[in-house]
């Protein structure tokens, strides 16, 4: 089929920091299967990158190909478990990237960043800075002009952007895909929770999609210890159910083990979990298996926009893993051929 180059924004270039180009090959894949399916004759490619890191640190992005007047996509992933960078190494890098492809004179420059770094910080608790607003204007100076990521923590950091766009994208179309055609979980059983207040209108929407009940779960936290949680209580009737757990990530693990426990402990039986972004950071790994080994999380439900790795999904029994790459590659497809993307946000 030969598109109207009227009607696209310029070619359609794809490419990748180091801790990016997981899930940028995955997106590729998908990008041609969608080609492929529209009788686009176009392939897709990565283009060539070099992510330079000096003895001191400091690092450049280097692109060897020529994106003049197209429509360029820079995918990195910031917390990559199966690299020793990190999350600051890797925002560095995207800003060198996104302003190397500004002097490389392309139509648009579109950030790919599945996660958000800093999302957490994104209002003033005490004498601190709004982080997650210093890393939109890094993102925005440098010259993108539009953002892709997943489940945001804080739909306020949109606001943080002047000019840039923002697209939240959401993996709950997957999750409830897996639990409807893969896991088949008993529905008239089923309620959906999220681990705190702050989840609960992510719960409300899985609920509404599944056709079931939802509770709540209010947490209290101790702000002057990172993961602390001082209290919770439970909302709902949850005796002799199975309960589905949604949230948008998974740090140290604490709020959902804790709100796992109070689940448990007010008669619910068995215990899912559908997190968009599993970071399983310091011993959350060891802290959930041995949740696991207690009875206490019958399976955890994560995306590959925080890749593990084939191995740990092959060994880890209480974790299973859906691909957001097809999402993302219909989106990008679709803001380059100019086509709705509202009902693929949802």
């Amino acid at each position: 089929m030969q598109v109207n180059p009227s009607e696209t924004r310029g070619a359609l270039s794809i490419a990748a920091c180091n801790s990016g180009k997981s899930f940028a090959e995955r997106i590729i894949r998908e990008l041609n299967i969608i080609a492929r399916n529209e009788a686009d004759e176009h392939r897709y490619d990565l283009h060539n990158v070099e992510e330079v890191v000096f003895p001191n640190g400091e690092v450049k992005v280097v692109i060897h190909e020529f994106i003049r007047g197209d429509d360029f996509y820079i995918i990195q992933c910031m917390d990559d478990p199966l690299s020793e960078r990190t999350i600051n190494d890797n925002l560095m890098a995207l800003i060198t990237a996104i302003h190397a492809a500004y002097q490389s004179d392309p139509d648009h420059i579109t950030a790919v960043i599945p996660q958000f770094p800093y999302s957490r910080q994104e209002r003033r608790k005490t004498r601190e800075a709004i982080s997650a607003k210093i890393v939109a204007q890094l993102i925005e100076n440098a010259g993108a002009q539009r953002v892709l990521t997943l489940d945001i923590h804080a739909e306020a950091i949109q606001g943080f952007f002047n000019y840039t766009k923002l697209e939240d994208m959401h993996a709950s179309g997957e999750m409830v895909d897996c639990v409807l055609n893969k896991l088949k979980l008993d529905l008239s059983k089923l309620i959906v929770t999220g681990p705190d207040v702050g989840s609960a209108e992510k719960a409300r929407h899985y609920s509404k999609k599944l056709g079931v009940n939802f509770a709540i779960v209010d947490k209290a936290r101790d702000y002057s210890k990172p993961g602390q949680v001082e209290s919770m209580r439970l909302v709902g009737d949850v005796r002799g159910k199975n309960i589905l757990i949604v949230d948008d990530m998974i740090a140290t693990g604490g709020t959902l083990l804790h709100a796992a426990k109070l689940l448990k402990d007010n008669g619910a039986e068995d215990i899912y979990v559908a997190v968009s972004l599993p970071f399983f950071n310091g011993d959350a790994v060891e802290r959930i298996e041995k949740a696991y080994q207690e009875g206490l999380i019958k399976l955890i439900i994560g995306t590959d926009a925080v890749f593990w790795g084939e191995s740990f999904v092959r060994n880890t029994e209480w974790y299973a893993e859906v691909s957001v790459a097809p999402l993302f590659a219909r989106v990008i497809y679709n803001i380059n051929k100019k086509r709705s993307v509202s009902q693929l946000l949802r």
